[in-house]
């Protein structure tokens, strides 16, 4: 239960986290202060960083099988990103679904893949460790 409840706090912590270091890139009007193509670079680069420091600290805690982990963490924190923007983002930008999908939805499929291969390669380092 506790693995869970630490799966669904850090995927909203994954939204979270980028959504509000996106702020300081906006005027009071809403219009963006940088390049739009900086501003997309800069948060892939700041969801990447996150996430990547969430997986770390999930499989650091874990007490499950690591591949198993890496799928129910990826696309919990997958369906909780999509969520979350559905909820707030898009509203609050007022791209229709087409366009969020195409500019921001697809990159959130990076979640699973990381997430994923993270518990690949937790699995395997565990395996050669027992062996030797």
């Amino acid at each position: 239960m506790r693995d869970s409840v630490r799966i669904l706090l850090y995927g909203v912590l994954t939204w979270l986290v980028p959504f509000l270091l996106s702020i300081p890139f906006y005027s009071s009007t809403g219009a963006l202060l940088i390049d739009q193509q900086l501003f997309k670079s800069i948060m892939i680069i700041i969801g990447s960083l996150t996430g990547a420091v969430l997986i770390v600290q999930v499989f650091r805690n874990t007490n499950w099988n690591y591949q198993t982990t890496g799928y129910i963490s990826g696309f919990t924190w997958l369906v909780i990103n999509w969520g979350l923007d559905l909820l707030i983002l898009v509203p609050m930008s007022g791209l229709d679904l087409p366009s969020y999908v195409a500019q921001i939805g697809l990159r959130y499929l990076l979640i699973p893949v990381m997430t994923i291969m993270a518990g690949f390669v937790a699995e395997y380092a565990g395996k050669s460790q027992t062996s030797r």
